[in-house]
């Protein structure tokens, strides 16, 4: 069985290029599941549902989010509203008790095997939420699914290395997300789950981690508040490829996939 976990898609940048990459790249790379982090992909800051049913429509499988999920209010009423498509949308698990939407979606592919997708958010440099290390333990006693893949979006390399540790064995993989940066670390630890530290972004590069320099560099020098703005050049497609044992749900094989430059709309928004 082959995954393809596609990094935080950076607003309209972001989804230009998976719109025109995405549907070879599952044909060509024979994907059973794909996935995506989508925080980030209106404007660079949360999503909205007229997004979510973009994303969709390329044949996204389930998205994942992290802090900026509530940065665009009509997300909620998306939680709240019942739609069938909102299961397959994650907060991450570990928000409190009673927060609208999920953290956890269990499904199948179109070939037929179970899989769950679990969303975490970390605590360090983060709000103060739940545990996300008890969260997903309570979490995975309860799945089904042997295929298994963690998004955990967090600030700290080691609060996201520590959840690789803490879940190897029991998943199919650890990704994470967030810092907009693609690490080198990719590997399959020893009890099977495939691990990246941070997938990177799939947006503009020409940035301060998909927002335009020039706002952040005047925020760093005069300390003086700014309205964030998406940049739109040096576009990448940031993902990861894992391959696994359907029935043991055991990692055969990871690889980063950083495809090249790429122009896209000019549009930020």
């Amino acid at each position: 069985m082959r995954i393809l976990f596609v990094g935080d898609i950076f607003g309209r940048p972001g989804r230009s290029i998976c719109k025109d990459l995405l549907p070879n790249l599952v044909e060509s790379r024979n994907v059973d599941l794909l996935v995506a982090n989508v925080e980030n992909a209106a404007g660079g800051f949360g999503i909205t549902p007229v997004i979510i049913d973009e994303l969709f429509e390329l044949g996204i499988d389930v998205m994942t989010t992290g802090n900026h999920i509530w940065d665009k209010r009509e997300i909620i009423d998306f939680f709240e509203s019942g739609d069938g498509l909102a299961h397959r949308v994650l907060r991450p698990a570990n928000f409190p008790e009673g927060t609208p939407g999920r953290g956890i979606y269990e499904g199948e592919t179109r070939g037929g095997v179970p899989y769950a997708v679990l969303n975490l958010q970390g605590r360090v440099f983060l709000p103060d939420n739940d545990d996300p290390f008890r969260k997903a333990d309570e979490l995975l006693a309860k799945v089904q699914s042997r295929v298994i893949l963690v998004d955990i979006h967090a600030e700290a390399t080691s609060e996201k290395m520590a959840m690789g540790w803490h879940l190897d064995g029991r998943v199919t993989a650890v990704l994470g997300t967030h810092t907009h940066i693609p690490t080198a670390d990719t590997r399959i630890l020893p009890k099977g789950a495939a691990y990246q530290t941070d997938v990177g972004m799939t947006g503009p590069y020409d940035s301060v981690i998909g927002v335009q320099k020039e706002l952040v560099l005047r925020r760093f020098l005069t300390q003086m508040p700014a309205r964030w703005e998406a940049a739109t050049g040096d576009i990448h497609f940031c993902a990861v490829q894992i391959d696994c044992d359907p029935a043991t749900g055991k990692a055969l094989g990871v690889e980063r996939v950083i495809l090249p430059p790429y122009e896209a709309g000019s549009s930020s928004a």
